[in-house]
């Protein structure tokens, strides 16, 4: 293994630190200078007293850094990564001022001032910590050179999303396995990382143990089989290492307590957002006169077919000639329709499906019921998400977008089903609030882009990809 691998941990943990404490001191000079006097604060706090307060802040910080991805430089994209640094600025500072707020029983905006000047200089301080860190992170590890290994089925598509980023993937070549095990173990010696695509369980374990001999770095398409894999118990009941696969839903009293944080939240939900629901209803009636609500069949647990509510974000007769998605650019979306969809907002009316017990705050996005048919011809895993409710926000939608192919969202919703935790729930619907700014993942399929059929035999990689550094060999 190179040097700079053994060190990239510990340099990004510096890194990390480094971030952490400029924030955490900048808050401490605001309390020491500005919160912490007989003028504001009523209460008069000791040692140990400022450093709780301190220490409390540096704490809710790092929980959101953490589960916005703050601390992923390199990872995830620059705009991405100060992205979530400005959105756990925000969020840790609006409540630290509430706190203090509380502790100095003060009407709520009596002191806000040096709270917005430190919201300022941290965020100014995060822009040049995130460009700076990214500058740093180009230099010591550049962009692996990448052997794409392939079977039956073509790795276009992936090598396409690969190749937008640039500054980490280098895809220099992709060989199918007609090559032979002898060649193709010879282009493996030189590259940096391989990717195994989908291809048969013999052929993928001869060459990950080979990258494993050979310490090379090596990605991995998962099977839906593999996502079962990764949840297993681990049994050392013997000397024979077993995997056990207990295959249940969520037990009775993850159940109680999904439904019960369910309530609350919608409730809560509906209440504040009520305004702003009753704003969107008067644009949508006064557009075009049609109705404010559109009433759809959907799935919900072991296929109940149930009604979701949603604002109209497209034309009355926008599905005359049948069922099917929003295509990129869909025509039949109205103007206040693709603000709407932009911002999600088209989806609060599911509140009442939560209140009804239809749907859960988090889940696999509810499909429609023809649509669902399509896909579990080609798929027949696909029903398999139908092992909790239908969910507002869920895994696939956090993680992946809009135009995700059924396939890869199937095995997203099965990550989330296979791991469920009340955690993982709450990380969900805090990454939300992240995607709700990100256009990607509203957008609708392509044109070109197959909905139902998503492990169809494609072509295989044309020769031209060679203009883009791709050189395919058989």
């Amino acid at each position: 293994m190179e040097r700079r691998e053994q060190y990239k941990r510990l340099i990004m943990f510096f890194a990390s630190a480094l971030i952490m404490g400029i924030q955490t001191g900048l808050f401490a000079y605001v309390w020491f200078q500005q919160y912490n006097n007989q003028a504001i604060i009523k209460i008069k706090y000791f040692y140990r007293g400022n450093w709780a307060l301190i220490a409390l802040y540096g704490v809710i910080l790092f929980l959101f850094l953490k589960v916005f991805g703050g601390f992923k430089v390199g990872y995830l994209r620059v705009v991405e990564v100060l992205f979530s640094q400005v959105i756990s600025v925000l969020f840790t500072n609006a409540i630290a001022y509430l706190q203090l707020a509380l502790i100095g029983r003060w009407k709520f905006l009596s002191h806000i001032e040096p709270m917005i000047w430190l919201t300022c200089v941290e965020l100014l301080v995060v822009l040049l910590w995130t460009v700076f860190m990214r500058w740093i992170y180009s230099r010591i590890y550049p962009p692996r050179s990448m052997l794409f290994i392939y079977g039956d089925y073509s790795p276009i598509e992936l090598m396409e999303k690969m190749s937008k980023r640039e500054d980490k993937y280098e895809i220099s070549e992709a060989v199918h396995l007609s090559l032979g095990e002898k060649r193709i173990k010879e282009r493996i010696n030189d590259y940096h990382a391989v990717v195994l695509c989908d291809m048969p369980a013999h052929e993928r374990n001869l060459y990950l143990k080979y990258c494993f001999e050979k310490d090379i770095r090596c990605y991995s398409v998962p099977k839906i089989s593999d996502i079962m894999i990764m949840s297993s118990d681990k049994i050392h009941l013997f000397d024979s290492p077993l995997l056990l696969f207990r295959n249940r839903r969520l037990t009775i009293e993850q159940q109680i307590c999904k439904r019960a944080f369910d309530l609350v939240c919608s409730l809560t939900g509906l209440i504040l957002a009520s305004p702003i629901m009753i704003l969107i209803a008067v644009l949508i009636k006064a557009y075009d006169r049609g109705p404010v609500f559109y009433k759809q069949d959907r799935l919900t647990t072991d296929g109940r077919i149930f009604q979701v509510y949603k604002f109209r974000s497209m034309r009355v007769d926008s599905e005359t000639s049948g069922a099917r998605l929003a295509m990129k650019g869909d025509s039949r979306i109205t103007p206040i329709g693709r603000v709407l969809r932009n911002i999600h907002f088209d989806e609060l009316p599911q509140l009442f499906n939560i209140i009804k017990g239809d749907m859960s705050l988090v889940g696999p996005r509810p499909e429609r019921p023809e649509i669902a048919a399509q896909y579990t011809k080609e798929i027949p895993e696909f029903p398999y998400r139908l092992k909790v409710k239908a969910g507002l926000t869920g895994y696939a939608q956090v993680y992946g977008k809009y135009n995700t192919t059924p396939y890869d969202k199937l095995k997203l919703d099965l990550t989330y089903i296979e791991n469920y935790s009340f955690l993982l729930d709450i990380q969900i619907l805090m990454t939300t609030f992240k995607i709700l700014f990100q256009k990607e993942n509203t957008e609708g399929v392509e044109q070109w882009q197959v909905t139902a059929a998503t492990k169809e035999k494609q072509r295989k990689p044309e020769k031209s990809r060679t203009e883009k550094g791709w050189r395919n060999e058989k």
